[in-house]
């Protein structure tokens, strides 16, 4: 080595070191100038380009694969449009299903959610149909009340407009707004109604009429049928209960205050009549429209009662079966699909009754429709949106309650709702006819001690056997006894103080209430908390209907001014401040306990 320095045998000097390479390697790339390397090293001057080819074709695959999943995702994104309303195109075909769960609040949701789970042995995580779709939730306020009725409530989901307590889609000045379901109807939507209280309550009637106080119930079943309407027949199918007020006052059982029989009248009109289940069973869904299916003479009763008359009357869940599937058989081959108020009526009863056993069997019912309306959707053809609310909450309810001065236990009981076979007003019922039948008087201090023994004996077996009450107290028999009139109130306080759960009021609440959806980006409007008139807003909107309802609003008031002169009073007379249904004296009605007049309810 000379010097000691260098290698026996030296490897001369490369031209360019690894890192100088790589670096003249990618300049000559981008400017295509030599690297200075020999012809003859072929292959050191072919690998990074081979490299770069590599990478092209990597890039051009993910790009692709890209593309691919994209196409991929927005066909899935248009088949899902077909089954559930998202992104409908402005002038496709399209349904809405609207769910109203009458005075249903979101403790109704928790108390029955709790109760599901003990009676099915359920984890904790096991849910309702409707926790899986809450999108936002609805301020519930009047004009006249921070406290709404059914009436007014209703009124903002149909006008999209706020109006007094006990108004049926007409506005403070006393004058009609046009509804969502007459303006889809002038539109050539085809049209339905199905609850579980009477067709002529507060919130069916304000989609397809007007009346100025909600108890006009004779001339609201005129209107719904057509016959008195300004602007004709507005609903092509209606399901419920209400059969006496549709039959006159001079038949057994008719409840109206004339001699009309509307069912006649609608028959003449082409109206398809029903009234048994054994009809409704039998009906097929190809039926002729108009349908009139009038299945109970008052409410359909309680889910937790007519569990045990299945042959008498359908459920909620079946009529809301049955009824799309002849709404959609019906617009099968129209341009236009349909638009159906779909209600869980009698929750707002059981909250009014104080019920919470009667209120969990309804809150249940409510939740199997919308699993009904949520397996139509999934099949429909047509893009169907489903969007519920509820127009108020009842009673007040809570999942605890302090039955003592002392610090109180943090409790519920949901077995002592299970207990229960029937509702408190059945029960109350069977006591009353008990007490008629062994011709006791309503004053017991003319009672014997052999008599009173006797009726504590009925009292505790009764209890027992309708309620699962073992512990009946002598405060609460010396109150049925003494008070037969409130027996409904007394059984259901009894229900309600064994499972501690609390009621603040017989009426309404002013609570906030949820807002469901099938879809939430068809409904992405509606999340969030709104006033319910943005509900009515969001209905209109989608059925693309703004300028319609401002036209049927026009019409319906040029004929309310030509009628007022020609007598015709359709609309009744404008109620004074005082008359607006914020007061006590509507508490029966709100319950349900309709005019009679001999009708034979119980049927």
């Amino acid at each position: 080595m000379a010097g000691g320095t260098q290698p026996l045998i030296a490897r001369p000097p490369s031209q360019l070191s690894d890192e100088s390479r790589g670096i003249a390697e990618e300049d000559a790339l981008l400017t295509g100038k030599h690297t200075g390397k020999q012809a003859a090293s072929h292959p050191a001057r072919w690998r990074p380009q081979w490299r770069e080819i590599v990478l092209f074709v990597w890039a051009l695959a993910t790009t692709a694969a890209v593309v691919l999943l994209a196409v991929l995702f927005q066909h899935a994104q248009q088949q899902a449009s077909g089954r559930d309303g998202i992104n409908p195109g402005k002038n496709e075909k399209r349904n809405l299903i609207f769910m109203v769960s009458d005075g249903m609040g979101p403790t109704s949701l928790a108390l029955t959610r709790s109760w599901k789970q003990h009676v099915q042995w359920s984890p904790a995580n096991d849910t309702l149909t409707l926790d899986e779709h809450l999108i936002g939730q609805s301020r519930t306020r009047s004009s006249s009340s921070l406290v709404t009725d059914s009436a007014a409530g209703a009124t903002a989901f149909s006008c999209g407009l706020k109006s007094y307590n006990g108004a049926i889609s007409v506005l403070p000045d006393g004058e009609p707004c046009g509804s969502v379901m007459e303006a889809a109807k002038r539109m050539g939507y085809t049209t339905g109604l199905v609850v579980t209280t009477r067709l002529t309550d507060a919130t069916p009637a304000v989609f397809v009429s007007h009346v100025r106080k909600r108890d006009m119930e004779d001339e609201i079943a005129l209107q719904m049928i057509g016959e008195t309407h300004p602007l004709g027949r507005m609903v092509d199918l209606m399901m419920g209960g209400g059969r006496c007020t549709f039959l006159p006052n001079n038949t057994e059982d008719g409840c109206r205050a004339d001699d009309l029989d509307v069912t006649k009248i609608a028959q003449k009109n082409d109206w398809r009549y029903i009234s048994s289940r054994k009809e409704f069973d039998s009906m097929s869904v190809h039926v002729e429209l108009p349908l009139l299916a009038l299945l109970a003479y008052e409410d359909i009763p309680y889910e937790i009662d007519r569990q045990h008359e299945q042959d008498v009357y359908p459920s909620l869940e079946e009529m809301t079966r049955k009824a799309l599937r002849i709404l959609s058989e019906a617009t099968k081959d129209s341009e236009k699909g349909f638009f159906v108020m779909i209600e869980g009526s009698r929750i707002d009863h059981a909250g009014h009754a104080n019920d919470p056993a009667a209120q969990v069997h309804e809150v249940l019912a409510f939740d199997h429709a919308m699993s009904a309306v949520l397996d139509f959707i999934e099949t429909s053809e047509v893009p169907t949106v489903m969007v519920s609310t509820s127009d108020h909450e009842t009673g007040g309810v809570a999942t605890a309650r302090q039955l003592r001065a002392q610090y109180p236990q943090y409790l519920w009981f949901p077995g002592v709702l299970a207990n229960a076979s029937q509702s408190a007003g059945r029960t109350a019922r069977d006591y009353i006819s008990h007490v008629r039948q062994t011709g006791v008087s309503e004053d017991i201090s003319t009672l014997t001690a052999t008599t009173l023994d006797d009726l504590e004996s009925y009292i505790k077996l009764l209890a027992q056997n309708s309620l699962g009450i073992w512990d009946v107290s002598g405060d609460e028999i010396d109150s049925l006894i003494k008070h037969p009139a409130l027996a409904a109130y007394t059984f259901a306080d009894m229900v309600s103080t064994r499972a501690q759960v609390g009621w603040t009021t017989h009426g309404h609440s002013g609570a906030d209430v949820n807002i469901y959806s099938s879809s939430m980006h068809a409904a992405s409007a509606l999340r969030g908390n709104h006033e319910n008139t943005e509900v009515g807003e969001f209905l209109r909107s989608f059925l693309d209907l703004d300028g319609e309802v401002e036209k049927v609003t026009q019409e319906l008031r040029d004929h309310a001014k030509t009628d007022a002169v020609s007598g015709n009073i359709w609309l009744g007379d404008i109620p004074e401040e005082d008359e607006r249904l914020d007061g006590q004296d509507h508490l029966e009605h709100y319950h349900g306990d309709h005019r009679r007049r001999g009708c034979n309810c119980n049927a």
